[in-house]
């Protein structure tokens, strides 16, 4: 049976994952080959994706297991810089599949087109005038893509708002155009620019902005698991994690610092498939301070069983066609690994690992401090930092992080001290 709980898949060589995730994921030679070599993204490929090019950069990519989302295992290809991220990503959702797993859902893939209208005498009468012409603006909008209106997309309604700013009265037109499986920003900037004429024409306005908004308010991703009481640390944890929502809750500086550890998974699944990472981030924070404040993307409460109940809503606005996820061979064969389908399943996938991440952070925090998290994978990065070599960085890490000193200074005395240079 294919599934994603894979132990001791952390103890395996490079070689042998891949291995593993070739088998899971039905990968060609090829694809494989993709993943195994450096610099997979041809330098021909990145002078098309990018202006004044002169190379391209890398980030470690790695695989989350465990992951049981709907009923579905799924291997999540993850490209962070950041230790402990993806193995916290993945002890997370071993603990929520005691549980059943994550249960995921979404709505629409609705986009929204922003066209900023100005130079009104009377704006309430102009919007007036938008709303009345609804049915037409729509239809210029989808003139400018009938393939996606063919697919079930395109422009499905239109809002109109009087704004007062401090540069005067203005009406704001939003475009909802459903975008399918794209990420969607190009077709909604051809259809906000294409509807900005006959808008101007109708109320005598001038139209500055027709863009689209990265809140994407309306595209929302959700996820939700119980994770068991003894699956967490007991009690105590529990609570623990609970009092930690409650300070994010309540407080803007603790907060930021909840919602980055949910966008470190939300965002390596994006790096990894090819996805707008900035659109994400700024998405994700804004919608966190939509209501009044500045406040978390994830819930976390205790169940009357006592065990451990957490939720996550956010703006998802991803894509599994166009843009880069069509232009780069790893993103491609990342998309082939997790095997979704649509662009709301991807979101979904999102939405779970940014819950999962956002436990394993706070429940480091409650349980044991979160330096013990990344302690050993940041002593390795130091030990190699201090000239160790081969089975020596483990050696010297091991004795960093026993004594809970994770400097360079301090790998550089041990590393003489195992090499005989000076006594112990």
């Amino acid at each position: 049976m294919r599934t994603s709980e894979i132990p001791g898949f952390y103890k395996l060589s490079p070689g042998e994952r891949l291995k593993i995730v070739r088998e899971f994921a039905g990968l060609s030679d090829e694809e494989a080959e993709i993943l195994r070599k450096t610099g997979a993204l041809e330098l021909e490929q990145a002078n098309r994706m990018i202006e004044n090019v002169i190379g391209t950069t890398q980030l470690p990519l790695g695989i989350a297991v465990n992951f049981l989302i709907n009923g579905r295992d799924y291997l999540v290809p993850m490209a962070i810089e950041e230790p402990s991220v993806v193995a916290a990503a993945s002890n997370a959702a071993k603990m929520a599949r005691v549980k059943g797993g994550f249960r995921a859902s979404s709505t629409e893939p609705l986009m929204i087109g922003q066209v900023q209208l100005t130079g009104l005498d009377d704006p309430f009468r102009a919007r007036e005038a938008i709303l009345s012409e609804k049915g037409r603006i729509i239809q210029i909008a989808n003139e400018q893509d009938p393939m996606l209106v063919k697919l079930g997309g395109g422009a499905k309604d239109l809002e109109a708002r009087v704004l007062d700013t401090a540069a005067g009265a203005m009406v704001v037109v939003h475009l909802i155009i459903d975008t399918r499986d794209a990420m969607g920003a190009n077709v909604v900037n051809t259809m906000a620019e294409a509807v900005a004429p006959f808008i101007e024409r109708i109320t005598g306005g001038r139209v500055y902005l027709r863009i689209v908004s990265n809140l994407a308010a309306l595209r929302l991703a959700r996820a939700e698991a119980v994770f068991a009481e003894e699956a967490v640390g007991g009690e105590e944890v529990v609570d623990g994690v609970v009092q930690a929502y409650a300070f994010a809750a309540a407080d803007p500086y603790r907060c930021a610092t909840h919602n980055k550890g949910v966008m470190n998974g939300v965002v390596a699944v994006a790096l990894a498939t090819g996805n707008d990472t900035r659109a994400l981030e700024s998405g994700a924070h804004s919608y966190a301070a939509m209501k009044g404040g500045y406040k978390p993307l994830t819930s976390w409460e205790k169940t009357p069983e006592g065990d451990l109940l957490g939720r996550i809503e956010l703006p998802v606005a991803v894509g599994i066609v166009g843009g880069a996820t069509a232009s780069n061979p790893v993103a491609r064969v990342c998309l082939k690994i997790l095997g979704v389908k649509t662009a709301r399943e991807l979101g979904e996938v999102m939405a779970a690992v940014g819950l999962a991440q956002n436990l394993a952070a706070i429940r480091a925090l409650a349980a044991e401090g979160i330096q013990l998290g990344h302690m050993s994978l940041h002593a390795r990065n130091i030990a190699i930092m201090a000239g160790a070599k081969g089975e020596l960085i483990d050696e010297v890490a091991e004795r960093l992080v026993r004594e809970r000193k994770i400097r360079v200074d301090r790998a550089k005395e041990i590393l003489q001290e195992i090499q005989g240079d000076v006594p112990s």
